[in-house]
C-alpha cells in the first residue's frame, strides 16, 4: 500500500516513519510512504499557500490552487484522498478495515490553520475523518495516526494478522484484559480459565470480559452490533446486575 501525505510540516512526521514496525515496512517494501512539501506548490514568488477567508472567520485558510497541484503531482492511480478535519466523521475501526485497509493508495491531506478552501474539498476529497471533538494545530497527529491504523491491515505488516483482527473495536467491542508472566503479582493472580488448555471455555471467557468492559465503558458500541444470542444474553444478565448495583463502573 502507498501512502501520500501533503503537508507543511514534513518534519514532524518522518521521525515517526524511521520507528519501529513503520520503518520496518518501509524497508520491505510492504507499505510506501511519501511526504509531499504543499510550499513546493505555493503560489508566487513567495510560493503562498494560504490566504485571508471571506465572510465572517479569522485565521488563515489553505487556498485551493496549492493543495490541487499537489494532488496533480501524484502520478500513480486508484488515488483516495482523505483530508483530516474536526469536521469530519469519526474515525473508528469499521471506518479502517471496511474502507481505508481497502484501498491501494490513500493521499492524506494533513490541514493547517483555520481551514482549507471549500471547493478543493468539494472536487478532490473522498474523504473528511475526524479523530476526535477537539482541535489541533494541524493535521500531521492525525495523519500519523491514520498511517499506522491503517498499515496494520496491510498483509505483512504484523507478524501475525490476528493481532490486528482481536485487536479493540475490530469485532465491534473493547478487547478483554490480558495478563503475561509472572502468575502472581502484587498477590493477583491470572485468571485460572486462562491456564485450563481448554480453548472453547477460554474463548468463552475472553468474549463475556469484552463484552462486560465494553458494558461499563463504551455501551454506545453496543447499539450498533448485531449480538449473538449469547451475547445477548450476558449483556441481558449484566443489565440486571447494574440494576442490583453488582457492576461496577
Amino acid at each position: 500500500m502507498r501512502f501520500s501525505i501533503i503537508t507543511l510540516f514534513g518534519e514532524l512526521i518522518q521521525p515517526f516513519c524511521e520507528t519501529a514496525l513503520i520503518r520496518r515496512a518501509i524497508e520491505r517494501k510492504i507499505i510506501e510512504v511519501d511526504l509531499i512539501n504543499l510550499r513546493d506548490f505555493g503560489v508566487g514568488k513567495h510560493r503562498r499557500v494560504d490566504d485571508y477567508p471571506y465572510g465572517t472567520s479569522k485565521g488563515m485558510i489553505l487556498m485551493a490552487e496549492p493543495l490541487k497541484n499537489a494532488i496533480k503531482s501524484i502520478k500513480h492511480r486508484n488515488k483516495y484522498v482523505v483530508y483530516t478535519s474536526p469536521a469530519g466523521v469519526p474515525l473508528n475501526q469499521r471506518i479502517i478495515e471496511d474502507n481505508l485497509s481497502r484501498q491501494k493508495h490513500i493521499v492524506i491531506v494533513a490541514g493547517r490553520y483555520k481551514s482549507i478552501d471549500q471547493r478543493f474539498i468539494d472536487k478532490h476529497v473522498d474523504l473528511e475523518v475526524s479523530i476526535g471533538d477537539y482541535v489541533l494545530q494541524g493535521g500531521e497527529i492525525p495523519a500519523v495516526i491514520l498511517l499506522e491504523s491503517v498499515s496494520r491491515f496491510v498483509s505483512g505488516f504484523l507478524g501475525d494478522i490476528d493481532s490486528a483482527e482481536s485487536d479493540s473495536f475490530s469485532k465491534g467491542f473493547l478487547d478483554c484484559p490480558r495478563y503475561t508472566r509472572p502468575y502472581e503479582f502484587d498477590k493477583m493472580k491470572v485468571p485460572k480459565i486462562l491456564l485450563s488448555g481448554n480453548h472453547k471455555k477460554i474463548e468463552e471467557f475472553e468474549e463475556e470480559e469484552s463484552l462486560k468492559l465494553t458494558f461499563k465503558r463504551r455501551r454506545d458500541l453496543l447499539d450498533t452490533l448485531d449480538l449473538t444470542k449469547r451475547q445477548k444474553e450476558i449483556i441481558y444478565r449484566l443489565t440486571l446486575e447494574e440494576k442490583d448495583g453488582k457492576v461496577k463502573h
